[in-house]
């Protein structure tokens, strides 16, 4: 994968001590090739200490940014001294990029004429003007950081899971894979609303799937060679051989959807056509999708599959889809979260068991193998949601932690014990809020990177729960 690359600017002011900006050029490109990122940087000799100052020294910069259009993700905009506002925002105006402002501090016994830069002021003077300008730009604590700083080094970090949700987000094709199932309308959605914030829907009907499932031998190399990938991914063991040939050739067909219309996510119809018609339950199917990175929601809950998305492009690590299910005794702040089987291995604490699906099979003997049953590990995890309404995506996200405590062995699926503080409340503001009864998933507690990519450049509403 191509290295996340920022596009690198520096500021000048004519009284102030410009030779200081050469020290931030090797400080700022240190910090970025340390922590493991690329950069490009305008000839530092085309501009008075390679800092932009003026309109046309910032006319000059824009020139260059459109130049290199497509190859960075983000720019940091290094302050090493008091700016000049009027050069940085003809600059960065149509960056079109996450923009992150960083100001140097000064250091007590270097605050003469000489050695003073003022960025703390400074910093304010750009962000006012940029704030005018309506162009959107992110700002960390602490206000003024040296960038060889561990706090710096942090910033860079959260700063580069912003741009990977920001330009993940702005612009990307989701599978719509069945209609909605009709005992769920809490997982409506309103297509023209996705699409007016660069969310492209590609609806596709059952009955093509299911006659692409039906078309393909068990023979099929495609087939054959899924069915290993599967039997390998979990435990297949108790899977009949007809059953297991069967979600093979279903795993192959989602594949060449995905392929053939460049779907970076899909939600699924999954239930009750799937059974009645193919015997499968897909569950293990999505489990080993969003596994390999490619977000996958069940019950065709096209909005969990919109922030399980946003939560992979920060943490880089898989993401699921499960429902708010059970109390955990008395204990308040614990819920049991939940799903059949979508959840990825790489968020289990063990090896998953493939089996029949158990609701359906009480109505429907044999018509549910696929549910990928198992226990979700203990970690930090993000949850999110989304709805869509009024033209408006409107989003929660909060902090939690899945403990060890126990579940029997009896309960069914994958879940896991989520303590949540003050979930109480929470819940209250979610059910009033009007958001469904799933949550999505994410390892690590990214709350504050995703408001700044939902809130500063995406344009979605945000209701706070916390």
């Amino acid at each position: 994968m191509k290295k996340m690359t920022f596009a690198l600017a520096f500021c000048n002011r004519g009284f102030m001590p410009g030779e200081l900006i050469y020290g931030a050029r090797e400080d700022m490109i240190k910090a970025v090739t340390d922590a493991g990122y690329d950069y490009i940087a305008m000839d530092a000799e085309l501009t008075r200490y390679g800092g932009v100052e003026t309109r046309d020294e910032g006319l000059m910069y824009a020139k260059w940014l459109k130049e290199h259009d497509g190859e960075y993700d983000g720019v940091i905009f290094s302050m090493p001294i008091f700016a000049d506002e009027n050069g940085a925002i003809t600059a960065l105006q149509d960056a079109g990029v996450p923009i992150l402002m960083q100001a140097y501090p000064d250091e007590i016994g270097k605050m003469d004429f000489a050695h003073r830069r003022d960025a703390y002021c400074g910093k304010f003077s750009v962000t006012d003007v940029f704030t005018q300008y309506n162009v959107p730009f992110t700002v960390m604590k602490p206000h003024v950081v040296h960038p060889l700083s561990e706090a710096f080094s942090q910033n860079l970090k959260d700063f580069a899971a912003i741009c990977r949700v920001v330009n993940g987000m702005k612009r990307f094709n989701i599978g719509c894979i069945g209609g909605r199932t009709t005992a769920f309308k809490t997982v409506r959605f309103d297509e023209i609303t996705m699409q007016k914030y660069g969310i492209n829907v590609e609806s596709f009907d059952l009955s093509e799937v299911f006659f692409k499932v039906r078309n393909k031998a068990d023979d099929d190399a495609k087939v054959q060679e899924k069915k290993a990938t599967l039997q390998a991914y979990t435990d297949c063991s108790d899977v009949p051989e007809t059953n297991m040939n069967t979600l093979a050739k279903l795993a192959v067909v989602i594949d060449e959807y995905i392929d053939e219309y460049h779907l970076d996510a899909l939600a699924l119809r999954c239930w009750n056509e799937m059974e009645a018609e193919l015997r499968i339950c897909p569950c293990v199917l999505l489990s080993e999708l969003n596994d390999r990175g490619i977000v996958a929601s069940c019950e065709i809950d096209m909005c969990s599959a919109l922030t399980m998305r946003a939560m992979s492009l920060a943490s880089e690590m898989p993401t699921t889809v499960l429902d708010w299910n059970n109390n955990y005794g008395d204990d308040e702040n614990k819920v049991i979260l939940f799903h059949c089987g979508p959840v990825p291995q790489k968020l289990m604490a063990a090896k998953g068991h493939v089996s029949n699906h158990k609701m359906f099979d009480k109505t429907d003997p044999g018509s549910g193998w696929g549910a990928n049953e198992g226990r979700i590990k203990p970690m930090d995890v993000t949850i999110s949601n989304c709805q869509t309404k009024d033209g408006k995506i409107i989003v929660y996200v909060s902090e939690a932690k899945f403990t060890d405590d126990p579940i029997e062995d009896a309960f069914f699926g994958c879940g896991g014990v989520a303590e949540i503080p003050d979930l109480q409340n929470k819940l209250i503001k979610l059910a009033r809020g009007g958001f469904k009864h799933h949550t999505s998933v994410g390892e690590g507690h990214m709350k504050e990177i995703l408001k700044e990519a939902f809130t500063t450049y995406l344009g979605y509403d945000w209701v706070e729960i916390d």
